[in-house]
């Protein structure tokens, strides 16, 4: 894998099951502020109720077809298991191997830096944690590692990449 100036070099690593609260959507790539836009609220939700994330925000692509539609949820990880309200619904992600990889820069990017990961763990010969369509995924993930409100440069965002591979 060629890398990018700014990812470091990718990684298996063991997760743990880890519960969450988020907002799914099925959307289209133009759509996608809808489910980011959702951070806050998440965060508001667990704020009034005194749980602090137990990690960064993350997206979790479900199915993914970038021609027609993503099944995209947002969410926020925690160290217990909570309730779900209105159209925040309590998750777990699931535990398992994951080919990681961290990227710093644009999000525009972590299309292309998400194709590397994949190609590098294909080249690897890793079986990626997805259904016989090679649509739904068990868990391919993004958790934001910047604030936005203390890093307005976009261009400095770290992101992490997590892809679960098959058991």
């Amino acid at each position: 894998m060629s890398e990018p100036h700014d990812a470091v070099q990718p990684q298996i690593v063991d997760r743990l099951e880890t519960p969450y609260l988020g907002v799914r959507r099925s959307i289209t790539m133009e759509q996608f502020d809808q489910v980011a836009d959702r951070i806050p609220e998440i965060m508001a939700f667990l704020g009034e109720r005194h749980i602090a994330p137990a990690g960064p925000p993350f997206f979790r692509y479900n199915v993914i077809d970038m021609d027609g539609e993503l099944d995209v949820e947002v969410g926020v990880p925690l160290a217990d298991p909570i309730g779900g309200h209105d159209e925040m619904n309590p998750g777990i992600l699931p535990a398992g191997r994951y080919a990681t990889l961290t990227h710093v820069g644009h999000p525009d990017q972590l299309i292309d830096v998400t194709a590397q990961l994949l190609a590098w763990g294909e080249s690897q010969s890793f079986d990626w944690d997805v259904d016989a369509s090679g649509r739904r995924w068990g868990a391919r993930l993004e958790f934001h590692l910047t604030d936005p409100t203390e890093q307005p440069d976009m261009n400095k965002w770290a992101t992490e990449l997590a892809v679960r591979l098959a058991d």
